[in-house]
């Protein structure tokens, strides 16, 4: 049963897994952030508005890096 639980959160949460996995995977700062993020994304109206707000920025600053460096 866990292994059945773990591939679905697996399949489901791959991207926010990778992301912790890059920000560090003991880092509690980035944990904490995603963590707040995801919370106001599920528990505001405008939860909808606020993910896709968070996915440009994050892709903006992406490049922004990719470009600096």
């Amino acid at each position: 049963m866990g292994l059945s639980h773990g591939l679905y959160c697996l399949g489901c949460c791959w991207a926010l897994m990778l992301v912790l996995f890059v920000t560090g995977v003991m880092n509690l700062l980035w944990i904490a952030i995603l963590s707040a993020l995801i919370l106001a994304e599920k528990l505001l109206p405008q939860g909808r508005l606020l993910s896709r707000f968070a996915g440009i920025a994050i892709l903006i600053w992406g490049a922004i890096l990719l470009l600096r460096g």
